[in-house]
């Protein structure tokens, strides 16, 4: 049976596994909390680097500044992929530990890179680190709750990751503003790593145990539990209409994430701002999207996915074009800070609620793997982004790459109220 080669230190005895948030609050909530230093550790670059890019290295080129975020968007996606079919062979909890393993360097070549190159480099660590991590922290809470409250635990584990992200970016913009670009922010990420890596060790245990106990209750016989990674692979990426619609909204979703990581600090950096108030709205955007996602996670359960995913489109699409409409100057700050709110409200209706959505689509036997396919197409986005906006920017300038992002937002909401099926409560397994 898949996940028993986790050894016995690693998994709980048969006869203490049990389904629901409420029986598994401990483990859980300890990977809330080692998820949250997953997400400080790239909250701890979402100001500085597009700005050491610029002002260290003297980068003009907008399509070589967000060159960190094509090799870690790529990266990050085929670790995704790798760490969802390996957390059904190999155990979770090994992932999760060999991912801390991975990026403890990073916060290291960050303060001390002597080159551009040395910055992309860690950025490809950073997206190991990422891939394995935060995939295997969405697996095992997946596991431990069931079929009941994934939305809710989807919210919050999203909630405890961007929640970080958006409290790194704002201490790490205060830290810049204060003792410049480097090497003092990035100390954030020596804590976060250490931190992390020392209770994966002591204290996370496998729940791949969980998953089996789910698959053995599970009534349906449409789907055999052997099924190959190709077979799930097309499922996810085209054949099943859920999947397939949750994956695209994935992918654009992190597209005009990766957007506003690499191109917003610029473009408030050209109207005036100084970096703590770029900090600021840098921060804002992934506070609301954490604080807001364990109460639309929670409401996805009860009112349903595909409503929720759709409007949370829109509204992100509206807060973008919202931004770029504001006038040019410092005097626009509460325009842009209420583009960025709304922005962190839309993605919070997405990103639990995609997660969500994969988990009631696919069977328990084989989750672990569409939820890390769904993933690599969604950190694609990171990838894709950036060199789309890179490119636009170069060509037109950063306004229209903005914009065009915001449009694309808009079309991925079409297409999942034209093709996306609408889960019964539970679950639905194709």
């Amino acid at each position: 049976m898949r996940g028993e080669v986790a050894t016995a230190a690693d998994v709980a005895p048969a006869s203490s596994v049990e389904l629901g948030l409420r029986a598994n609050l401990a483990q859980f909530s300890l990977l809330v909390l080692v998820n949250a230093f997953v997400g400080g550790m790239v909250g701890m670059e979402r100001v500085i680097l597009p700005l050491v890019a610029e002002q260290e290295f003297g980068i003009a080129s907008k399509s070589a500044i967000v060159s960190f975020l094509v090799s870690f968007g790529i990266v990050k996606a085929l670790t995704n992929l790798i760490a969802g079919v390996a957390a059904d062979t190999m155990g979770r909890r090994r992932l999760l530990i060999a991912g801390w393993l991975i990026g403890f360097p990073v916060p290291f070549v960050l303060m001390w890179a002597p080159t551009w190159a040395w910055i992309v480099a860690a950025n490809v660590l950073l997206g190991v680190n990422q891939g394995l991590c935060w995939s295997t922290t969405v697996i095992m809470k997946i596991d431990l709750v069931g079929p009941a409250r994934r939305g809710l635990a989807m919210g919050l584990n999203e909630g405890a990751g961007y929640g970080a992200v958006a409290a790194a970016a704002l201490a790490s913009g205060y830290l810049a503003n204060v003792y410049g670009l480097r090497p003092v922010p990035f100390v954030l990420g020596v804590v976060f790593a250490s931190l992390g890596l020392l209770l994966s060790v002591v204290l996370v245990r496998d729940t791949s145990r969980h998953a089996q106990e789910e698959a053995q209750r599970h009534v349906s016989q449409a789907v055999s539990p052997g099924r190959r990674v190709a077979d799930v692979f097309f499922d996810t990426s085209v054949r099943d209409r859920t999947l397939s619609a949750c994956s695209q909204a994935g992918l654009v979703n992190n597209l005009n994430d990766g957007m506003a990581w690499g191109l917003f600090p610029i473009f408030f950096a050209s109207q005036g701002l100084d970096v703590y108030r770029i900090g600021i709205l840098a921060a804002a955007y992934p506070a609301v999207w954490g604080l807001v996602q364990p109460v639309t996670g929670a409401l996805s359960d009860r009112w349903g996915r595909k409503g929720m995913i759709v409007a949370g489109m829109w509204v992100q699409a509206a807060a973008i074009w919202l931004i770029i409409a504001a006038p040019s100057g410092s005097g626009s700050f509460g325009l842009w800070m209420t583009g960025s709110v709304v922005l962190g409200l839309g993605t919070a209706l997405v990103y639990p609620t995609l997660l969500a959505a994969i988990g009631d689509a696919a069977h328990p036997s084989w989750r672990a793997s569409a939820v890390g396919i769904y993933r690599m197409w969604r950190d694609l986005g990171y990838a894709l982004g950036a060199l789309l906006t890179g490119v636009i920017s170069d060509v037109l300038d950063v306004t229209w790459a903005i914009g065009l992002v915001g449009g694309l937002t808009f079309t991925s909401g079409v297409v999942v109220a034209a093709r996306m099926r609408e889960a019964t409560r539970g679950a639905r397994y194709s």
